[in-house]
């Protein structure tokens, strides 16, 4: 029915209206217009837009809006102009490629979007100046070798003076710049193939 600016995401969404009569909103996918016809479920053709089980999906597709768990609801590759691929089907699961690398198993009786997610041009926007960055809600960023002592880890000292410390440091202290926080026994560990950092 309509393309819409959404101000609480990068990418568009879509207003779309189902044959009993209700109306929803769904990120809006590349290449949909108004009018198209879109389809949701086992028997859907591939083709952007259309929603169903991984399962149904051929390897190779590029997919989006996709479930970790059945039934909750897609949490993953919702970013303007982002998209996974499917990679493999195999013992219940699927490889599926994410944008930032990472190779993981996602059960096939998730659902996913076809297609890569609409507003490409998104990635191209220069903000221009300070006042923009402002309406977006991000507050200026203040150095922490330009405070005071109190006032953080890398603060005081006469001039440009070093950290005074092994590796740069948090306002609180913690490791700081390439320190990993991910937790070593995560639960999903398991389910990634492949590290997003991995060559």
């Amino acid at each position: 029915m309509a393309i819409e600016y959404d101000p609480n995401r990068t990418s568009h969404i879509a207003l779309i209206q189902y044959e009993g009569g209700e109306k929803a909103y769904i990120i809006a996918p590349v290449g949909m217009n108004v009018g198209d016809v879109i389809a949701t479920g086992a028997g859907a053709d591939i083709k952007p837009g259309n929603t169903l089980p991984i399962a149904n999906i051929p390897v190779g597709t590029f997919i989006h809006n996709i479930e970790l768990y059945p039934g909750k609801g897609a949490q993953l590759v919702r970013t303007a102009g982002s998209a996974a691929q499917l990679m493999a089907k195999e013992n219940g699961q699927a490889q599926v490629r994410l944008p930032s690398g990472e190779v993981r198993f996602i059960r096939l009786d998730c659902i996913a979007t076809i297609g890569q997610v609409g507003n490409i041009e998104h990635e191209n926007v220069k903000l221009g100046k300070a006042g923009k960055t402002r309406y977006l809600g991000i507050r200026p960023t203040v150095r922490g070798s330009a405070m005071n002592p109190v006032d953080h880890p890398h603060g005081g000292g006469e001039g440009k003076s070093p950290v005074g410390h092994p590796g740069p440091l948090t306002p609180w202290g913690k490791p700081a710049l390439g320190y990993k926080t991910r937790n070593k026994k995560a639960r999903t560990n398991k389910q990634i193939v492949k590290r997003r950092n991995d060559k």
